[in-house]
Parts: C-alpha cells; structure tokens; sequence
C-alpha cells in the first residue's frame, strides 16, 4: 500500500491523509475489490435501457479499466437480461461475471446457466419493508434464504449474501439473521446495504466491525446517494475494514444513484494509498459510453468526470493551469486522460489574455491593448452570462487593434 500524498506529475492530495495520527485508527484491509453494479443497478435508473450490445460494450470497457467484478444483471427480469449475461460471461474477461438474485433456488439455476461466477442473494431486512412491504419476521427471511445461500455454493458459485435496507434495521433482527445464517448458511460474503443513502460514515463504520464481528465474513459495502454521501460512506466502510465497494458508473442508479465507480477509484487509489493498477485515464472513455447509452448527461462540474473540472477563467494563477497544473489541482488533467483549459470571461484577468492570445497565435499587443480586450472581455462576458467563445475573443481582439 502506497503511504504518499504526492507524485511528480500526477496528483498531489492532502499529506494529512497519511500521517501517523490519522492512519493508526484505520482498519484498512490488505485489498479492496470493486463490484460494479452498472449493468444492474445502474439500468434501473428512469428511462434507462441498455441493449444486450451495450452491455456487452460497458463489460469490455470495464474490463479494460480494470474492474474487479460486473454485476451483469438479474437473469428473471427478461430473456434479454439473461442473453447480455451469457454473452458477457462468453467474453473471457478477467472480471468475475455476478448476476443478482432472489433468495429463490429458480434464479440460482439460471445464474448457472448463464455462466455466472457468483450471484447476489438479496432479501430484505429493513424494518419498514419487513413490516410494511413483506408483512416478515427476520424468520421469515432466513427460511427463505438457507437452502438457496447453500445451494448456490454447493453449485460452485460465489455467494454474497445481500439483505438490503440493512441500515434500517432493528438490531436484534440483524443479529438474529446473521447468527442464523452463521450456523446453517454460511455465505462467502456479506453486504451491508444502505439502500436508501440515509446512514452517516460513522454509522457506516459501525455496522461494518460489528457484522463482521458476528460473522467473521468479507464484508460488502452498498450504498446510494440520497445524502449526497453515497462514496463517503463506502470509504469509511473500507476504513473499517470492508473488502469490497459496490459502484455504479457515472454515479447512475436509483433516485439520487449509487456511490459512482470514476469516484471510489480515485478515492481508494489517491486519498488512502491502494496501489489499485486501474487505468485511470480510461475513465473518461468509459463514462462518454454510458452517458450516450443510457442518455443522462455528466454534469459539467461532476467529479472525475465533469467538462469544467480542469477549467480555469479566474485570472489568478492561470500561468499554472497549463505549465504546472498540480499548483491549481490535486491531479494532473492527464492521469484521467484530460487536458488543463483557460477560458474567458467576467473573472478573467490580463495574463489570461496573454495566454490566450499566444495559444491561438494572435501575436503580441500593447499593455494598453491588453487592457482594453480585457474590458470588452469581461462586459461580454457579463451580457452572454458565459464565457467566450474563442471566435468572441478573436473578434475582440480585431476591433481592439484596428480601433
């Protein structure tokens, strides 16, 4: 595990991140796997739908980058879900194939014949839904779930025990499952669900030393973004020890998302020093792909991933956006396959007309030119509410000069 805060050239993040005293509290386990719900979850957001191609071409991208597992989608929901699966499990991919399922003997069955190499159990356990939705005891639950967690592992599969809205359950419920399990069920894995997005880090931590206390289990983290919180409660998570982070690219998924895939990446690799050999310049390629195949559009100041998040129009220190880039970012544009940009408008200042005048090779002007370009900058500026195109600004210039 890397113990730095600082590489030439490429990122340059908090130091206070890896001292003593923060880091002596961590329970950070050896390695942190990504299982990447997009195929799935990330479909389930509104209106989106993605054909047995693009599932087939986010697989491939994925893999690429270096994504542990793909949860390829849930096999009951349509023959079509159930043929992306076949044919992404056909691909030879280094990323482990997952389906997701019901506690039911039938869906195990099919993740097998889609050549799945693990499944997602899910049942519920949060109190509204066992009270509300279900009308079940946590009983009810585990009878339901014993013979399928068994029948998954017997049938060779990798089987992550999943009891969603966990959050959100009474204690003793969650404690009578889990030593229920324990003795009769044993799964290969347990998921902590924040289903609703609504549980802090520190309640996040919480629940991850004591599930795995009273089960010894790798512990999986899901979480959605209702708060906002979505990558920072699987963070903490893995700072108590969790072993695997549940994604969604681009942050898609229900409601507000999930914790998005570009974000925990960054997060596990800069901020707590995870030697993770993703290829993160790739990121971009993979987050244009979704975003045209599911039609939702990156916002422009989306973490990671966003158009403006190497864009400067403020004057000061836009010498270094371009010649040392890690004075204005805490990454280098180019470690996520970017570029550093100035651009002008109501926040600019003279050097920022200088820069640009030499980028798009318009020569050199006066002191007293400078300045009144960069008044008629900044008016145009106010009346567009935007910034300038660079055919504005060589307009400018034009009238600047013959004036």
């Amino acid at each position: 595990m890397r113990e730095t805060y600082h590489e030439e050239g490429k990122w340059w993040v908090s130091p206070y991140n890896f001292i003593p005293e923060v880091r002596q509290d961590l329970m950070l386990p050896p390695k942190v796997q990504i299982h990447d719900a997009t195929l799935r979850d990330g479909e389930q957001t509104p209106g989106v739908v993605f054909s047995v191609a693009d599932k087939i071409a986010i697989a491939q991208k994925m893999d690429e980058i270096g994504v542990e597992r793909i949860e390829a989608g849930m096999p009951a929901v349509s023959p079509q879900d159930a043929e992306a699966i076949k044919e992404i499990s056909k691909l030879g991919l280094k990323s482990k194939i997952f389906t997701f399922a019901r506690a039911m003997k039938a869906d195990i069955d099919m993740a097998l014949e889609c050549g799945a190499d693990g499944v997602i159990i899910e049942v519920p356990i949060g109190y509204p839904k066992l009270t509300t939705q279900f009308g079940w005891t946590w009983k009810d639950v585990f009878e339901k779930s014993r013979d399928v967690i068994n029948y998954a592992r017997e049938q060779g599969l990798y089987a992550v025990y999943f009891p969603y809205d966990t959050t959100r359950a009474r204690p003793q419920d969650l404690e009578n499952l889990c030593k229920a399990v324990m003795n009769e069920s044993p799964p290969d894995s347990i998921g902590i669900v924040d289903t609703m997005g609504c549980a802090t880090p520190e309640a996040i931590k919480y629940m991850v030393r004591w599930v795995k206390d009273m089960t010894g289990l790798p512990i999986e983290i899901h979480t959605h973004n209702d708060f906002g919180m979505g990558v920072a409660t699987e963070l903490a998570a893995v700072t108590a020890g969790a072993e695997v982070v549940h994604s969604c690219g681009n942050g898609l998924g229900e409601r507000t998302g999930n914790a998005a895939l570009e974000e925990l990446m960054l997060g596990l690799d800069l901020l707590y020093g995870y030697e993770t050999g993703y290829k993160l310049d790739k990121l971009p390629e993979l987050g244009e792909l979704l975003s045209r195949l599911s039609n939702v559009p990156i916002a422009r100041n989306k973490p990671i991933l966003g158009s403006g998040n190497f864009i400067r129009e403020s004057g000061i220190g836009i010498q270094y956006v371009m010649n040392d880039p890690l004075v204005m970012f805490g990454t280098h544009p180019a470690l996520t396959g970017r570029e550093g940009e100035v651009v002008l408008g109501k926040k600019s200042g003279k050097a920022s007309v200088v820069y640009k005048l030499g980028q798009l090779g318009l020569g050199e002007v006066s002191d007293d030119q400078s300045g009144q370009i960069l008044n008629r900058v900044k008016q145009r500026g106010i009346e567009k509410r935007d910034t300038l195109t660079d055919e504005e600004f060589t307009a400018i210039v034009a009238d600047v000069r013959a004036a």
